[in-house]
């Protein structure tokens, strides 16, 4: 008896029961891909991982894009801020960063937005890691700008 106890937390009921269901969709990922990366952004993140780890890519557009970044609560905007500020706080992900920086500009931040979160994280995360985020966000926005002027 005490293993059914331990195993369904006491209620009767199993942990399947207890938990919604996850909605991934998978073309639904690829098409808000299209709308918030620009090309050179998704070429940087998606070929490599696929070269490596065939499949890998597409479960990260089909999880990411196609779920997480699909549920309600936070807005894509909102969303760009907390991945700014994760990646940024992660440190060694300047790729990712970058082209999340890219995005977020996409998606209507301005480069003072983009700049504050980095300085807002440094008494979180430590001075070092904001620099860098401030170096990688100075960086996007210049490759922003030349492309705009093409």
């Amino acid at each position: 008896m005490l293993w059914v106890w331990l195993r369904d937390g006491g209620t009767g009921m199993t942990v399947v029961d207890q938990v919604s269901s996850a909605r991934f969709d998978r073309e639904a990922g690829y098409r808000l891909l299209e709308v918030v990366q620009d090309g050179t952004t998704q070429q940087a993140a998606l070929p490599g991982p696929e070269r490596t780890a065939p499949g890998f890519a597409d479960w990260i557009v089909t999880a990411l894009s196609g779920g997480t970044y699909r549920r309600e609560g936070l807005s894509p905007r909102d969303r760009q801020l907390l991945n700014l500020a994760a990646l940024a706080a992660l440190g060694g992900v300047e790729p990712q960063l970058a082209g999340h920086v890219r995005t977020a500009l996409r998606l209507g931040m301005t480069r003072q937005e983009v700049a504050e979160v980095f300085v807002h994280l440094a008494p979180y995360a430590g001075v070092p890691r904001a620099l860098a985020g401030l170096r990688v966000a100075a960086t996007a926005s210049s490759a922003v700008d030349g492309e705009d002027a093409r």
